[in-house]
C-alpha cells in the first residue's frame, strides 16, 4: 500500500497511464486533456529539474499560484522527491508571503507571474535565505532586471522542465528512486493559516494525513475511471488540495475553471463534469441567478415556479422522512415516521415530476448532462440553499474539517444524505462534544468539538507552544467549534467557539487586527466585527461619544441627546467613511476583510456584561444582547 501521496500516484499511472488525469484551455480556449502517463513525465522531468537547483530531500519551497496544471505537476515534483511545498494564493499580501517564506526557510519559490514575483521583491529584504524563484509565466524582461539586482535568480517553469527532461535522458529514473524513499510520516506540506495573534501558522501536514482521506472517498462516493471534477476553488486551501489528491486516487480527472459565473457555466457545458467541489457562496450565487433569472419571466411563470419549488421542499420533507434522513437529536419511531410519511409522499411525488419536466431540468442541465452530485466545504452551508437545491434534485454533500485535520472531518454521505448536517465522521475519526468543564455530552447536546484521527496534523511549524493548546495529550485536537452529534453519528455545527470568522466563500480572517485598526479612528471607541458563516463582514461600532459631540457641534448639527446623535444619518456617514478609510487594501487589508454594512450603538460596552473582568469582549454574549441589530446587518 502507498504510504506517500506521490507513490499513490505512480500506481495509478501503472494501473491506467492512457486515462485523463487534467484538463486544461490552451490559448484559444479549448480544453485538452493530460493522460496520466503525460503528468507523471512532467512531473519527473520538473523534479529532475529542481534537483539541478539545488533542491533537496527535506527542503521546503514556495509555491505562489491559483489553480493551473502546473501546480499539481509542481507540488507531486515536490512531494516526490521528498521536500515539502509552502503554498500561497495569488491573493496574498507581500508581508503574508514574506512571512511564510522567511519563517519556513525557503531558499527557492515558484511564482505565478510577475505580479507575485513583484511582491516578493518589495519584502525581499526581509527573505534572506531566498536565492532563487521559478515562474510558470515566464518574466518580463524589466522585472527579470530587478530581480537579478535583488540578487535573485529567475527561472521559466518550462525552462526547468526541459533542463530536467535531458537529466532524466542522461540519468533516468530520478524521481521514481525518490518516490520509493518516501515515508508515510515525511511532512508533505506547511499551509499557513492565520492564528489568534494575527500571525499566521504553519500547519504541517504528512503524507499520512491525506492518504488517510484519499482512501476513504473513492469508494464511498462510486469515484470511477473516466469521472471529471470541476475545479475552481483555490488549490493551496486543503479542501481544494486534498479533492485533487482523492481525484488522483479515484482515477478521475481535474478541469480547471474559475469562479465567474459566466466562465464557469460556460465551462460545465463544455466539459459535462460528474462532480462540483466548491463553497457555499458559490452555491447561493448558482441560486441567486436562477431566482434573477425568474424575475424576468412572466407573473404566471414565476408563480408556477414557486409553486413547484413548495412542492419539491414538502416531497424532499416527507422523502427525508420516510428514508430516516433527519437528524434524528431525539430518539424517534421509524415505524411512526414511516406512516405518516409515506402517503404524502406519494401525492407530492408526480406533482413535483411535473415540476422537474418544466423547470427543474433545465437548471440541472445547466450544471451538465453527467452531473452527479456537488460537494460544499469551507464554511456553512446556508439551510435555505440547501433546501432549494434539494428541492430541485440537485443532490449537494456538505463536509466540515480543518486545515489541521487535513481537512475532512466529517461529510454527508451520497447514499444516505442528512440534511442540517455535516455528515457522520469519517472512517478511523472519533467525534466527540464536550461540555465546558471537558465532560462529555450525549447526542443532542451542543458542545465543544475534538477530533482525533489520521488526519491531524503535526503540529504548527516551530511553534510547539501552539501546537500544545490545541492537541492533547490523550491525542485528541480541540477544533475551537461548537456542535451536536445525532444519535446516528451525524454532526451539526452550530458555531465557533473561538474568534476565527469564516465566510460562505471559505475565507479565514481574524477580527481582532481589523477591530484594533477601526479603534484607531478619533470617532470609533470599541468595534466587533461579524460575518461567521456570511457573504460579507459587518461591525458593529461604538463611537466616542465626547468626539462625536464636538464634531456635531463644530458643524451645526442639532441633536436631542446623544443617542439620537448616533442615529442621524450624517454620523453614520462619517462613520462609514472612517471605516472605509481604515479597513482598505492601502493599509494592508484583503478586499474580503473590508466592512460592507455597519450598526452604530448608542452605549459603551460594560465590564460584567458585553466584557470579561480583563475587558475582553464576551462575543457569544454581544452576538446574543444584539442579535436584533446583527440580524438586520445581513438581510438582503
Amino acid at each position: 500500500m502507498a504510504q506517500t501521496i506521490a507513490q499513490m500516484f505512480v500506481e495509478k499511472v501503472r494501473e491506467q497511464p492512457d486515462a485523463v488525469a487534467q484538463l486544461s484551455k490552451d490559448k484559444q480556449g479549448i480544453f485538452q486533456p493530460i493522460s496520466y502517463n503525460g503528468l507523471l513525465r512532467n512531473v519527473e522531468a520538473f523534479a529532475a529539474g529542481l534537483a539541478s537547483l539545488g533542491a533537496r530531500r527535506g527542503d521546503r519551497i514556495g509555491l505562489i499560484s491559483d489553480n493551473r496544471q502546473e501546480w499539481l505537476a509542481s507540488d507531486l515534483a515536490i512531494v516526490g522527491m521528498g521536500a515539502a511545498d509552502v503554498p500561497r494564493g495569488c491573493d496574498a499580501t507581500p508581508k503574508e508571503i514574506s512571512y511564510i517564506l522567511s519563517w519556513s526557510g525557503c531558499e527557492l519559490v515558484i511564482l505565478e507571474n510577475d505580479k507575485q514575483l513583484e511582491k516578493v521583491l518589495g519584502q525581499k529584504d526581509a527573505m534572506p535565505l531566498l536565492k532563487a524563484a521559478i515562474l510558470f509565466d515566464p518574466p518580463q524582461a524589466e522585472i527579470a532586471a530587478k530581480a537579478e539586482a535583488a540578487g535573485l535568480t529567475l527561472h521559466a517553469f518550462q525552462d526547468i522542465v526541459a533542463r530536467g527532461a535531458e537529466a532524466e535522458l542522461r540519468q533516468p529514473g530520478f524521481y521514481l528512486e525518490e518516490v520509493r524513499k518516501g515515508a508515510s510520516g515525511d511532512v508533505a506540506t506547511i499551509i499557513y493559516t492565520s492564528g489568534t495573534t494575527g500571525d499566521p501558522k504553519g500547519v504541517m501536514l504528512s503524507h499520512g494525513n491525506f492518504l488517510h482521506q484519499t482512501r476513504c472517498f473513492p469508494e464511498k462516493f462510486g469515484l470511477k475511471t473516466g469521472h471529471i471534477f470541476l475545479s475552481v476553488l483555490p488549490v493551496w486551501h486543503s479542501f481544494e488540495r486534498v479533492v485533487q489528491y482523492v481525484i488522483l486516487q479515484g482515477g478521475a480527472a481535474v478541469a480547471y475553471s474559475k469562479p465567474i459565473g459566466s466562465i464557469l457555466l460556460a465551462d460545465m457545458q463544455a466539459i459535462q463534469p460528474h462532480w462540483f467541489p466548491s463553497v457555499p457562496r458559490i452555491w447561493e450565487s448558482i441560486m441567486d441567478g436562477i431566482n434573477k433569472n425568474l424575475r424576468q419571466m412572466s407573473p404566471l411563470l414565476r408563480s408556477l415556479f414557486s409553486f413547484f419549488i413548495g412542492v419539491g421542499e414538502s416531497r424532499s420533507y416527507f422523502r427525508n422522512h420516510l428514508l430516516g434522513r433527519v437528524p434524528e437529536f431525539t430518539p424517534r419511531s421509524r415505524v411512526l415516521e414511516i406512516a405518516s410519511s409515506i402517503i404524502p409522499f406519494i401525492l407530492l411525488e408526480p406533482v413535483w415530476k411535473i415540476g422537474d419536466l418544466i423547470f427543474f431540468k433545465r437548471i440541472k442541465a445547466k450544471l451538465g448532462k453527467r452531473f452527479l452530485c456537488g460537494i460544499s466545504g469551507g464554511g456553512a452551508l446556508p439551510g435555505q440553499v440547501d433546501r432549494f437545491f434539494d428541492a430541485i434534485g440537485i443532490l449537494i454533500l456538505e463536509g466540515y474539517g480543518l486545515t489541521e485535520t487535513a481537512p475532512i472531518i466529517a461529510v454527508r454521505e451520497r447514499r444516505h444524505p442528512v440534511l442540517g448536517t455535516v455528515g457522520p465522521a469519517i472512517e478511523d475519526t472519533e467525534i466527540r462534544i464536550l461540555d465546558d468543564k471537558g465532560e462529555s455530552l450525549p447526542p443532542g447536546k451542543k458542545g465543544h468539538i475534538q477530533v482525533k484521527g489520521p488526519q491531524v496534523m503535526l503540529g504548527y511549524y516551530k511553534r510547539p507552544d501552539l501546537s500544545a493548546k490545541v492537541m492533547l495529550a490523550d491525542g485528541w485536537l480541540e477544533t475551537g467549534d461548537l456542535g451536536i452529534l445525532t444519535f446516528k453519528g451525524e454532526l451539526r455545527i452550530t458555531g465557533r467557539a473561538k474568534d476565527t470568522i469564516v465566510l460562505r466563500g471559505g475565507e479565514n480572517i481574524e477580527p481582532v487586527p481589523i477591530e484594533e485598526k477601526l479603534c484607531e479612528s478619533p470617532y470609533i471607541l470599541q468595534s466587533v466585527v461579524l460575518g461567521q458563516d456570511e457573504r460579507y463582514l459587518a461591525a458593529l461600532i461604538v463611537p466616542k461619544q465626547e468626539a462625536l459631540v464636538a464634531w456635531a457641534e463644530e458643524n451645526g448639527i442639532a441633536f436631542a441627546d446623544n443617542e439620537a446623535l448616533t442615529q442621524l444619518p450624517v454620523v453614520k456617514e462619517l462613520i462609514d467613511a472612517e471605516v472605509s478609510d481604515l479597513i482598505s487594501q492601502k493599509n494592508g487589508f484583503k478586499p474580503f476583510e473590508r466592512i460592507v454594512k455597519l450598526a452604530i450603538l448608542p452605549e459603551p460596552f460594560q465590564p460584567g456584561r458585553e466584557l470579561s473582568a480583563k475587558l475582553e469582549m464576551k462575543r457569544f454574549v454581544i452576538n446574543e444582547l444584539y442579535k436584533k441589530q446583527i440580524k438586520a446587518l445581513f438581510q438582503k
